[in-house]
């Protein structure tokens, strides 16, 4: 996953120069479309990168998972039942798969690394809407909204599977501790092997 969002994200770059290039000889408004929309490909997946970059040089999964912010609300159990997270949620990829392995980190790391990565989704689905901006410039700002939006849609996916797996990891983790939690009942505990993103 890691390789193929890197290589995106250098190939729209690549694409977004050469286009930008060949515009200020040739302009025409196909190459002048096929440049903004590389240009925001390139944004979406090295906006990622970034954002995932610099809270990894800043909390370094260090995350008090206790704090309200991480709490699972009463509302999020029945959406989540709702949206049959429990169904799909093994099918969503994993940027890093070793961060949330038990072989290699204990659970209070796991829960940890799950913050941080919620977090970044988090900011991720805010920056999403940036690119709006640009309609200032290019117009077409249904077409900057609709791209938003989707990408903006993508992460809170991330969020949700998050949000929904973590109380299950803090259960274990407090199980083997032996310290009482404040999380809500749990219909379905599962294998310590969660998919994370």
């Amino acid at each position: 996953m890691q390789k193929l969002i890197k290589w995106i994200t250098f190939g729209t770059l690549l694409v977004t120069v050469l286009l930008t290039v060949l515009f200020r000889f040739y302009p025409a408004d196909f190459i002048l479309s096929l440049a903004i929309t590389s240009g925001t490909i390139c944004y979406h997946f090295g906006m990622r990168l970034l954002t995932g970059l610099l809270y990894s040089l800043f909390m370094r999964n260090k995350a008090d998972y206790r704090k309200t912010w991480y709490k699972l609300k009463p509302w999020e159990t029945i959406l989540y039942k709702r949206l049959r997270v429990k169904a799909w949620k093994a099918k969503i990829p994993t940027y890093d798969p070793d961060l949330f392995d038990p072989k290699k980190h204990s659970w209070n790391e796991i829960a940890q690394a799950m913050c941080q990565s919620e977090l970044v989704h988090e900011t991720i689905v805010v920056l999403s809407f940036l690119p709006i901006l640009s309609s200032i410039w290019f117009g077409s700002i249904s077409v900057f909204i609709l791209t938003s939006v989707i990408a903006a849609g993508i992460d809170m996916i991330f969020v949700i599977v998050q949000r929904y797996n973590r109380p299950r990891i803090i259960q274990i983790l407090e199980r083997k501790t032996g310290r009482a939690g404040n999380l809500y009942i749990l219909d379905d505990l599962e294998s310590p092997e969660l998919n994370q993103q």
